[in-house]
């Protein structure tokens, strides 16, 4: 029998009579074990638990609350328990040891308990203080650590994922979603967790971490749970709140960094290539394209990725980088996927864009630089030379003509050059100067090429140094006027019947020169001669007859001919 239970009342005992106390002394306390932080102290009316073993002098036990496995819990002061014991727990801390030897007359004094303690016996009690509360007593928050910025508080209704120690008062530990390695997940304020942790993660921010301390009536009450839980315990919960969300959220947006000039935005459809950073809301780094060195190209709107990042990527700019906060709704759900995201999480992703485009998007030109009096502009045919720088839109310089000795020389429209760059170089003057940006379909594809990623777009800045008109597609050399009536024996300078390539050659040089006809431009004429030469050498004897040579436009309709 406890002294919560055993000791009477002192109405009862003052109704059996106490008879002659004695001398009048008092409890003598003896505090041999007091903790360094004592938040409180027992005071009268307040609600306790506590551990004791009671012995008489001799050292015989005639109780224990350890024997029994349950703790002691009742009111201090106000007649429930003996008057020695009413005294020596007040002033107590949770955790501190009391030695107490209560005399007789504030024991059970000259009548006992029959059949447990004596007459006129002096009690001597080892308690330890477990637990104190009163029914006035209000939650307590502690708040330990606080991120520097917080843009939202959990609220009623919310969705909360957090991680948690339980312990008791005296720091016995109850439960903890460590040691299962994973969180808590549930609702607050609909009733399916206890009231003071209900109220306890109220106003939390994302990565906070509390200490909540829920005295009984707003944790398990009278009942306790389960045997890890006793009855009128009061709770302390180590609380981090990992991430929380609504069920009504959409997408939260932070413009990071928005360049200055923003001529377009992302919309449905668009093709965009960006990098990223995937965090949960505590920090945890779940992926990154940095970590891969390449971006992560998608189409917007199309149901390509979740629908969280669908729509946080629309309306960004080439170069902008933002800041995507998903809930799982608009992620990946209750399910979660692999095992760095777990379900109901909220995602943050950090996007910078590199570029984007549409695939119906044409090249864009931009005239930098235009000379006065620009009547001769190129066409498909020109030989042209020109000056070029090429990067991708975020800067990142790929190649320079700049780096070589020499202009870029090109045949337009001969496929020699992407077409997005061959459709920015026509109808240029020499000397002026453009700005030409190429979706990927007029570049380098989804493929790329050595050293251009895979559907990048691309920036070329142009300057025209020359133009030479060209001759069409198929032609070596075009005659100004109607060739001569005599082709053969006028080439055939020394008159032999026959003729060899330095003959050939001295004709066409001398055509170029009187500007009777034009070769097809090029770097090197000589190749493009000898290459006129070698299609009339039929049989590749090294010399043309008069049998041999035929002009292109005779060939051409030849093979009419023979078609029909």
């Amino acid at each position: 029998m406890s002294p919560g239970c055993l000791v009477l009342l002192l109405s009862i005992l003052g109704a059996l009579g106490l008879g002659d106390p004695g001398p009048l002394e008092d409890v003598v306390i003896d505090r041999y074990y007091i903790p360094k932080i004592c938040l409180r102290e027992v005071q009268m009316g307040d609600f306790i638990r506590y551990h004791y073993n009671g012995t008489f002098k001799d050292g015989k036990k005639f109780d224990s609350s350890y024997d029994r496995g349950a703790t002691v819990a009742g009111v201090v002061g106000v007649g429930r328990l003996i008057t020695g014991m009413d005294r020596g727990l007040q002033g107590m801390c949770v955790n501190e040891r009391r030695h107490l030897i209560v005399p007789p007359h504030l024991g059970y004094g000259s009548i006992g308990v029959a059949g447990l303690i004596p007459p006129d016996a002096t009690l001597y009690f080892d308690v330890v203080m477990l637990d104190i509360w009163n029914k006035n007593d209000k939650l307590q928050i502690t708040t330990l650590s606080k991120p520097e910025h917080c843009n939202r508080t959990v609220e009623n209704s919310d969705f909360v994922r957090y991680h948690y120690n339980g312990t008791l008062l005296d720091g016995t530990p109850f439960d903890s979603s460590y040691s299962k390695d994973s969180t808590y997940d549930t609702y607050v304020g609909t009733g399916w967790l206890i009231k003071g942790m209900d109220q306890g993660l109220l106003g939390m921010c994302a990565g906070e971490k509390r200490s909540i301390i829920i005295p009984p009536f707003l944790a398990y009450g009278e009942k306790g749970y389960g045997t890890v839980i006793p009855p009128q315990a009061s709770l302390v919960f180590s609380v981090l709140l990992v991430d929380f969300h609504n069920p009504k959220d959409g997408i939260f947006l932070e413009h990071l960094e928005v360049p200055e000039s923003c001529k377009r935005r992302a919309v449905i459809g668009d093709f965009v290539r960006y990098h990223y950073n995937g965090t949960l809301m505590d920090g945890t780094l779940f992926d990154s394209s940095y970590s891969r060195n390449h971006t992560y190209n998608t189409y917007i709107g199309k149901g390509y990725i979740i629908p969280g990042m669908d729509q946080g990527l629309q309306g960004v700019c080439m170069g902008e980088r933002r800041r995507v906060i998903i809930p799982p709704h608009l992620g990946y759900g209750e399910n979660g996927t692999g095992n760095k995201i777990p379900g109901s999480a909220v995602l943050v992703f950090d996007v910078h864009i590199i570029d984007f485009h549409n695939p119906a998007d044409p090249v864009e030109i931009e005239t930098v630089y235009r000379p006065e009096g620009c009547n001769v502009t190129t066409r498909d045919r020109d030989f042209i030379r020109y000056h070029y720088n090429c990067s991708l839109l975020d800067g990142t310089k790929l190649f320079s003509s700049h780096d070589y000795e020499k202009p870029q020389e090109v045949t337009l429209g001969a496929n020699k050059v992407i077409e997005g760059l061959n459709t920015g170089l026509l109808n240029m003057c020499a000397g002026e100067k453009r700005v030409l940006i190429i979706p990927p379909h007029l570049g380098h594809g989804e493929s790329g090429a050595r050293g251009v990623p895979g559907s990048a777009v691309l920036r070329f800045e142009v300057e025209l140094i020359s133009v030479e008109e060209g001759v069409p597609e198929g032609y070596l050399f075009i005659w100004h006027g109607d060739p001569p009536a005599s082709l053969y024996e006028q080439m055939d300078l020394n008159k032999d019947g026959e003729i060899p390539a330095d003959e050939f050659s001295t004709f066409i040089k001398t055509q170029v020169a009187e500007g009777k006809g034009r070769l097809m431009p090029s770097s090197d004429p000589e190749k493009v001669i000898a290459d006129m030469f070698r299609n009339q050498d039929r049989n590749q004897d090294g010399k043309i007859t008069s049998e041999e040579l035929k002009l292109k436009s005779d060939e051409d309709q030849e093979k009419i001919h023979e078609e029909l």
